[in-house]
């Protein structure tokens, strides 16, 4: 009789984590490579499985893709290991009739994986066929944080075999994936694309899993699957640990067949005591037929308040907009920052913009600040918030302050390193890219978390990405601002630029995108801020004539700045002439130079308008 025969009738039991006994063992290392190195051990495991009442053990190959593998140097392993895991679990339950899964682990968690899709598919298929040819009783796709990865999984596999497959979700939180989606929706998609067991695995232990499936209605033609960590882990002596009681597991068993789930087992922190313990409890009990659906819970998500500001993104479409950068201060005196930022808003800058601990270096806060302007002196603030100093719990709290503040223009930036910075010891987060931040931003535009989780109101961010022309070459560059409009970004700002030639080659590079950009300028104020800049900073090459004319200053401060402004008012006519955003970078607090930069702006916007009303 096949799995889904036996499912007809049975509640059924299978095993619980390999990796929570190998880490038991203390091998931490790559798992899957025991199938190799360590084959008896893996085989005791299952057999142990087997002794406390598992009727289904699956294969040690949860990571054994080469994605996964690569962080090892294994990745041209993964036949070796594949076929080693599937040939131990096959021998294991000869004697029993046990039914084998092997095991296909996802790949993306809570941030996407930086391979594609079709890369992630690709090393999947690699897997999947070396344990197809070695003839398991079916395919179980577990610990799936991404249903877009699981969907694309499962339509490719069921092209693939004939054979059952199980297809299991990780929830964020009780009843709903990452992307907002219903544990009650996902799982009938699932059987709507050919999974003949749908269910849960890992992240929540027996009392949240049990509660989800509260919400869930009986598949009509699948099965359903629970395998619950055994708690919400903790930490002991930097030790990962799982407190829980097999009796405790066993009798929540009992509670997740009630909700109609029909094959149970367990996913971390499980040892045999706790599938012994469930095998007890659901030895008598038959299937499931009929269960009240608690009614899905519809979270009222209010709209956003209007901002009481045009987005930058709208005005820069029709007419000039300006945007000055001022660094916060790196000391605790900030009278003159205050006093910069009032007189660049006087002049007519749209926002002030405040970078995030720029070169990984701190400075007071740009939360701090920005508020302390929009409150006290009614400067819009636009803060850079960075991927480096913060995870993804971080972000979300950031983020949920600035809208909590009334602060919406965001520029969602990598960040410099911390190498780079005062502190080159201290860690650089970067849980997500800044793609995937722009991405999660506009998902709090919507009224949800990042973890899936209703917010009961929408946010109102108005988002920036960063785009670096000085690349030797500008189609790549290009090509990465058109990933990050896909993944949400509402205007782009570019690092400065020193040629005049290259603000044409930037417009006939990008005037086919509707996303408008910013063009950056920064007055050099001396010679040696110009050399720097010239032979140091990637990408950045200033012409010979301005080199040339700024060597000419000499020590002569005030000659240099004045140098140092025509220079970028020449640039400044240019990007005038190809873009209505202009971007001014505030060398070293010297926002007398950004202010005569606007004044020219200025100038040669009342010039057009003449000849325009002229003509």
């Amino acid at each position: 009789m096949g799995l889904l025969e036996r499912l007809k009738t049975h509640v059924l039991t299978a095993d619980g984590a390999i990796g929570t006994v190998l880490y038991g063992y203390g091998l931490e290392y790559c798992h899957e490579e025991m199938n190799v190195q360590r084959p008896e051990l893996i085989e005791k495991i299952h057999r142990e499985y087997i002794a406390a009442g598992a009727d289904i053990i699956q294969t040690n190959t949860y990571g054994a893709n080469a994605i996964k593998l690569a962080r090892y140097g294994l990745e041209s392993r993964v036949q070796q290991f594949n076929e080693a895991a599937i040939t131990i679990a096959k021998r294991a339950a000869a004697d029993g009739g046990q039914f084998v899964l092997g095991t296909i682990g996802g790949i993306r968690g809570i941030r996407k994986s930086d391979a594609t899709l079709e890369q992630i598919l690709a090393t999947v298929d690699e897997q999947a066929t070396v344990l197809l040819a070695g003839n398991p009783d079916g395919l179980l796709l577990e610990t799936y944080y991404d249903f877009e990865e699981l969907t694309a999984t499962l339509s490719m596999l069921r092209a693939k075999t004939k054979l059952p497959i199980i297809a299991q979700v990780s929830m964020h939180e009780p009843g709903i994936l990452q992307n907002g989606m219903s544990l009650n929706n996902a799982l009938h998609e699932l059987e709507a694309l050919g999974a003949d067991i749908v269910g849960v695995n890992c992240r929540l232990g027996p009392h949240h899993t049990i509660q989800a499936f509260e919400g869930v209605e009986l598949p009509e033609k699948a099965f359903m699957s629970a395998y619950p960590n055994a708690s919400l882990l903790d930490l002991e002596d930097g030790r990962v640990v799982y407190e829980s009681e097999a009796d405790y597991f066993g009798r929540a068993a009992v509670e997740l067949r009630d909700q109609g789930v029909r094959l149970i087992g367990g996913c971390c922190g499980t040892t045999p005591k706790h599938i012994a313990a469930a095998k007890k409890y659901l030895e008598e009990l038959s299937p499931v037929e009929e269960k009240y659906t608690k009614p899905e819970k519809v979270e009222v998500v209010r709209e956003a308040e209007p901002a009481n500001y045009e987005p930058l993104h709208i005005k820069v479409k029709r007419e000039r907009s300006i945007i000055v950068e001022l660094d916060t201060p790196r000391h605790l005196e900030i009278e003159g920052f205050i006093e910069g930022a009032k007189k660049i808003y006087e002049a007519g800058a749209d926002v002030v913009m405040m970078a995030d601990n720029s070169l990984a270096s701190p400075r007071i806060s740009n939360v701090a600040m920005g508020a302390l302007l929009k409150e006290t002196h009614g400067v819009r603030p636009l803060t850079h918030i960075t991927c480096r100093d913060r995870n993804l719990i971080g972000l979300q709290s950031h983020l949920m302050g600035l809208n909590a503040l009334g602060i919406h223009d965001i520029l969602a930036v990598t960040g410099d390193p911390t190498k780079v910075g005062d502190f080159p010891g201290a860690t650089s987060v970067y849980d997500v890219s800044s793609m995937e931040l722009i991405q999660l931003i506009k998902q709090l535009n919507e009224g949800v978390s990042f973890s899936g989780k209703p917010l009961r109101k929408k946010a109102n961010f108005s988002v920036a990405a960063a785009f670096n022309p000085n690349v030797r070459v500008l189609d790549r560059a290009v090509s990465r601002l058109e990933k990050k409009i896909e993944h949400g970004a509402d205007y782009f700002i570019s690092q400065p630029v020193y040629t005049k030639e290259k603000i044409v080659e930037i417009y006939e590079a990008t005037k086919h995108l509707e996303t408008p950009i910013y063009i950056g300028i920064m007055p050099v104020t001396s010679y040696k801020s110009a050399e720097f800049l010239h032979h140091e900073v990637p990408g950045i090459k200033l012409s010979d004539d301005a080199l040339s004319r700024m060597k000419a200053c000499g020590d002569d401060r005030e000659h240099a700045t004045l140098e140092g402004i025509a220079i970028a008012k020449e640039l400044v006519e240019v990007a005038a002439e190809y873009f209505n955003g202009i971007y001014l970078i505030t060398p070293f607090l010297r926002y007398d130079m950004t202010l005569e930069l606007m004044k020219f702006i200025e100038q040669l916007d009342e010039q057009k308008k003449g000849v325009s009303i002229n003509g």
